[in-house]
């Protein structure tokens, strides 16, 4: 009779076999390029969610926190919100632990995490349902091969009523999607306008 069961090589073989194939990436993948070719940083190995919207490597992708740092939307000076000549003036910085989001309105903060993403992969970004069933939204966006950087984060309100966003805790999570090879031009090889930023990264236009 035929053994079903598989030793621990053969299912080492049969995981590292899966990791060289296109699709998205297991648990054991991120840890594996967090760990030992600093994909993510600070890495947080499990789900961490006593008393916080959680955060840390989960099934298939990674929760990210959102940092302390916030640039609200205002509109007291009546300034105009255009993506090639981006002003100051249209946000209010806070540093907070819990920042109060008004009605209908927006915050750009970042991610805790520094990313470092691999030239044959691409990265999803998506909100985190605790926060998406109190109407707040957070930008779906991809993480482009050959990036690195935190990354900046839109959160929306969506509601008529103040909303709070706490920072530390899990915001968006990342789905990591390997391709069936390295791309032939990456982010980096292009030199891309928001390669390697820091902080809260405005609308840049390339000159």
């Amino acid at each position: 009779m035929q053994n079903l069961k598989s030793s621990p090589d053969e299912l080492t073989e049969n995981m590292n076999a899966q990791d060289t194939l296109p699709g998205i990436m297991p648990d054991h993948w991120i840890r594996e390029q967090a760990l030992n070719h600093g994909m993510i940083e600070p890495f947080v190995e499990k789900q961490t969610a006593k008393g916080k919207i959680s955060y840390g490597l989960s099934s298939y992708g990674y929760d990210s926190r959102c940092s302390d740092e916030f640039k609200i939307f205002t509109n007291v000076d009546n300034a105009i919100v255009d993506p090639k000549n981006f002003s100051d003036q249209s946000f209010v910085d806070r540093q907070t632990d819990v920042c109060i989001i008004p009605p209908n309105s927006f915050v750009l903060t970042r991610s805790v995490e520094y990313f470092r993403i691999p030239k044959d992969v691409l990265v999803v970004c998506l909100g985190k349902s605790t926060y998406a069933r109190c109407g707040l939204i957070v930008n779906v966006t991809p993480l482009e091969p050959g990036w690195e950087g935190h990354v900046t984060l839109e959160i929306s309100n969506t509601t008529p009523l103040p909303a709070k966003v706490y920072a530390n805790e899990g915001v968006a999570q990342f789905l990591f999607f390997k391709g069936s090879s390295a791309c032939e031009t990456s982010y980096a090889d292009r030199a891309g306008k928001y390669m390697k930023q820091t902080g809260v990264t405005l609308p840049r236009i390339k000159k």
